[in-house]
């Protein structure tokens, strides 16, 4: 034994606090540690999110601006060199759909997939993707393959 192993014994640290409003003998009665008056005081009180005791909050100071479309489709970008490397890993052959980039953690179950230009294919792929950019669609019916838009 030394003193790495050394640990309180079982029940000494970590006891319970001391119960608060049980009467004045206790030394915790009265208004239970809550102090005089105020909504901490209060039962049934609870903090607001983002509430700073009357300052004006942070998300309030901080200045809005810009715009937000709330129809926005995002894409979730795969470029050719990322579908070369599955070919260079014996996962895909001759195919390549949403469902393999979801498998090997390229994309989400949900997401929409596009295929961008970016890097190099030399395999012939029949890839099957939402989307793809001029430069991919190029690239892989140069290579010998199909881009087919889901």
């Amino acid at each position: 034994m030394d003193l790495s192993n050394l640990r309180p014994a079982k029940g000494a640290i970590n006891r319970p606090g001391k119960r608060v409003g049980r009467g004045q003998g206790s030394g915790k009665g009265g208004t239970a540690t809550r102090g005089h008056k105020g909504a901490q005081s209060r039962s049934g009180y609870s903090k607001k999110i983002g509430f700073e005791g009357g300052q004006m909050p942070l998300q309030r100071r901080v200045p809005k601006f810009g715009f937000t479309n709330i129809n926005r489709v995002e894409y979730q970008g795969i470029n050719l060199d990322k579908l070369q490397h599955l070919v260079d890993n014996k996962v895909a052959k001759d195919s390549i759909t949403v469902e393999t980039l979801v498998e090997n953690g390229m994309a989400k179950k949900k997401d929409l997939v596009k295929i961008l230009g970016g890097g190099e294919l030399k395999a012939s792929l029949k890839v099957s993707a939402h989307k793809f950019t001029a430069s991919a669609k190029a690239a892989i019916e140069a290579a010998g393959g199909e881009a087919i838009n889901l």
